[in-house]
């Protein structure tokens, strides 16, 4: 049975929760995108980490143009902070990650929040 988006979401966001209830704050943020990439294959879902992708802008292919931080089963992208602060420009990053590639769902994580549920948004391309 294929997984939808929110589904996989909410397995993210559980797997999350429980590694901040782990470790808090503090490990750096590959750290925590290792576990989380660890945890959720654990769970059965594909995970590619650290995703180079192209862009193609009319005849010019840019190798490596961005970078995903996780895939998850071809349907959600993570991006995985541990910072004090979110800048408003890693919503606009995952915006537009989505729209390149015609993804529906991104989450950001940020694991340096006193309570994670306030560092997790969930960002959509037309869902």
């Amino acid at each position: 049975m294929e997984l939808s988006e929110n589904q996989i979401s909410y397995k993210i966001i559980g797997v999350a929760l429980e590694i901040h209830r782990t470790y808090g704050v503090g490990l750096l943020e590959k750290a925590y995108e290792d576990i989380l990439a660890y945890e959720l294959k654990e769970l059965g879902l594909d995970v590619k980490a650290q995703l180079s992708l192209p862009l193609k802008h009319k005849d010019l292919v840019i190798e490596n143009a961005y970078r995903l931080d996780l895939l998850v089963n071809e349907k959600v992208i993570i991006e995985v902070k541990a910072v004090s602060e979110l800048h408003p420009i890693v919503d606009a990053q995952v915006l537009t990650y989505l729209k390149l590639t015609k993804l529906k769902l991104g989450i950001i994580i940020n694991f340096h929040s006193k309570l994670l549920k306030d560092g997790i948004k969930r960002k959509v391309n037309k869902l």
